[in-house]
């Protein structure tokens, strides 16, 4: 992409009505003991970006696409340092992550590395001379059916598939990355996270993708992970997370991808049915407080199906459920609906279970995120590491196939200019995300304190600064006041927080400040998303608050005039001299009212740049393919701040 020089903090300020202390007897609190106090001033607060959504050769998929780095290997590419791709070639950040977290998946942790050593008894297993013997991509793909028996198996089916997991090997890989995550944690510098991924797909493994990453907060874990194996009920996963606190292990779950859950990962009722009730809010909030909002396998913040006067509704949308080509079903499965259902559930007099931050990860299975357009590697390893392979580019039916979904069959697609293109659901890939967050200090203790009182932001990859507030009386602070954001602590509550109707009719305001990223485009506009519920129904709405280029929001629109910011797709140079490098403004809600329960969330957007597809197309010789956007308009989102009358 093309490079630019201007930082930009953005603060996003809510400004409401009454703020709500702490209640004690809400299980969405951290429990007493597991979680330090701030020490520090709120507003010294800083903005730390991370990673918490990496896989690598422990994860049965990441070995079969070819990946070998380990989690040392993943902890030094997040730190600056170059690591190898499984095709060969160099992969090096920008600039360091500050913090991450290897998350590899449970079920059959470290099995198919050890089918590679014969002195380990999994040499044996009945899939293991496949795995050994496999070279082509075709043969790679095949390994996944050997498996399916082996991995996808529920503790009641079959014990003879259960005996071909060596728990052995799945302690002694679960030690190896505990010890990593200890070895690479340089408080103040580096921050890692002990961390796997559940990877529940649904009842009877029919992929209703439901996937977590568990993150712990300390520098000890349990000696074997939970993993669906054990259950593909989540409910079950945070059962087992409530007695590992009692043990002194506190963890978080963070969902992800279920814009590919069919459905079912914001349900109204629970796993194996009945309605949700306030035993299953107390359990998932406090389980559960974060969202992973973006991701290389698509966006899951909104569906145009279901946000239809949202002209931004279809960002990165991967419409398939997660590892198949059939498509996932939209309500249920996005964050915006999630947060509308829990307006929901919480006027039926049951706790509101969906009260989630937000952060973005980058789920690559190569031991290191891309998070660049211009530089984006796929995260499937070797077997979509050309622009063929991936889709962006034509080629003859078959040199493409879904490699996601290694039973799907290639299929021949025009793009409508006569061009052909192999069937894969690697086109609907990214380079997303990140995870950001505001805490006090680059420690464990820190971050995760702020990922549990929800102060987080996620971003499709660049570096943008997301603060959110809310609070009674602030709509006349001054902008300018270098104590501004000491002010807004003060009287309000940070992104994650509640409020209530105490002080009366006031509609809320919102003060906003944005800069840019230093290394990617200017900011073109900043939005407040606002969803409400009355009557035992939900809406929402999209309002544009800050424009750049000294541009207005039209009233009757809600909307900036186009600042025209453009790509030029013959080279994917960007516009200059267009975009902001601050915005600040004081907005208030004009459509409050008191009686209804609503949320608020910030969305942060960037300048047009070249997606990564044309970028591909661009060093290919030909034109971007036309049945996907040409261009991305990176973004942020804050986490919300809900208002109770």
């Amino acid at each position: 992409m093309q490079r630019f020089a201007l930082p930009i903090l953005i603060f996003v300020v809510l400004l409401a009505l009454g703020c709500a202390a702490d209640d004690p007897a809400d299980p969405s609190v951290v429990p007493a003991g597991t979680s330090s106090q701030a020490t520090g001033k709120p507003a010294d607060r800083q903005a730390f970006f991370g990673d918490l959504h990496v896989h690598t050769t422990y994860s049965y998929d990441a070995f079969v696409f070819g990946t070998r780095a380990g989690p040392d290997e993943a902890y030094e590419f997040a730190k600056g340092n170059s690591i190898e791709h499984p095709a060969g070639f160099e992969l090096k950040l920008d600039r360091p992550l500050d913090f991450q977290g290897v998350s590899d998946h449970a079920n059959y942790l470290g099995m198919l590395p050890a089918m590679q050593d014969p002195d380990q008894a999994a040499y044996s297993h009945p899939a293991a001379e496949t795995v050994r013997s496999a070279e082509t991509i075709q043969e790679r793909r095949g390994i996944f059916a050997a498996l399916q028996p082996y991995v996808r198996f529920m503790k009641d089916a079959d014990p003879s598939n259960r005996e071909q997991l060596d728990e052995n090997v799945v302690r002694s890989a679960w030690s190896e990355i505990v010890g990593s995550a200890n070895r690479h944690y340089e408080p103040g510098v580096f921050t890692t996270f002990i961390a796997y991924e559940y990877t529940s797909a649904g009842a009877g493994g029919i992929y209703e993708n439901l996937h977590r990453n568990v993150v712990f907060r300390g520098d000890e874990a349990p000696d074997i992970p939970f993993s669906r194996l054990d259950s593909y009920n989540p409910e079950d996963l945070w059962a087992r997370m409530d007695a590992w606190r009692d043990q002194g292990y506190e963890a978080i779950a963070i969902p992800h991808n279920s814009n590919g859950s069919g459905g079912r990962m914001f349900e109204y009722e629970y796993f194996e049915g009945g309605a949700i009730d306030q035993a299953y809010s107390d359990l998932r909030r406090r389980n559960e407080p974060l969202v992973e909002i973006t991701q290389t396998k698509g966006t899951s913040e909104t569906h145009p199906a279901l946000s239809p006067n949202d002209e931004w509704a279809g960002f990165e949308i991967m419409p398939y459920r997660v590892s198949t080509s059939v498509l996932s079903e939209p309500p249920g499965s996005y964050v915006r609906d999630a947060f509308r259902r829990g307006l929901t559930i919480e006027a039926s007099g049951v706790s509101n279970p969906y009260k989630l931050g937000i952060i973005g990860s980058s789920d690559t299975h190569v031991a290191a995120g891309s998070f660049d357009e211009e530089n984006y590697w796929a995260a499937s390893g070797f077997m979509q590491v050309t622009p063929e392979q991936r889709g962006s580019v034509p080629s003859e039916p078959g040199a493409g196939a879904d490699l996601q979904n290694p039973t799907a069959a290639a299929e021949a697609i025009d793009d409508g200019t006569g061009r052909i293109y192999p069937f894969t659901t690697a086109i609907t890939s990214g380079a997303s995300g990140l995870a950001g967050v505001w805490a006090d200090e680059n420690t464990r203790e820190a971050i995760f304190d702020a990922m549990r009182r929800k102060e987080t932001f996620g971003t499709s990859g660049t570096r943008m600064r997301v603060r959110f507030f809310g609070g009674a009386g602030l709509a006349g602070l001054d902008l300018d006041d270098p104590e501004l954001v000491a002010s807004a602590y003060e009287s309000g509550v940070p992104m994650g927080g509640d409020l209530t109707g105490d002080d009366g009719d006031e509609a809320p305001s919102f003060l906003v400040w944005a800069t840019r990223d230093a290394m990617a485009a200017p900011l073109q506009r900043v939005q407040v998303v606002k969803g409400w519920e009355s009557g035992g129904e939900t809406a929402e709405i999209v309002y544009d608050v800050a424009c750049s280029d000294g541009l207005e929001v039209d009233p009757a629109t809600n909307r900036c005039p186009d600042n025209n910011a453009t790509v030029d797709l013959s080279d994917c140079s960007a516009s200059t001299g267009v975009g902001a490098g601050e915005l600040k403004t004081v907005w208030t809600d004009p459509d409050f009212d008191s009686n209804q329960r609503a949320f608020y969330y910030a969305r942060v957007l960037e300048n047009p740049t070249c997606r990564w597809s044309s970028w591909d197309a661009l060093r290919a010789g030909t034109a971007p393919r036309q049945d996907f956007p040409a261009t991305i308009q990176e973004r942020a989102w804050s986490s919300p701040i809900w208002y109770t009358p």
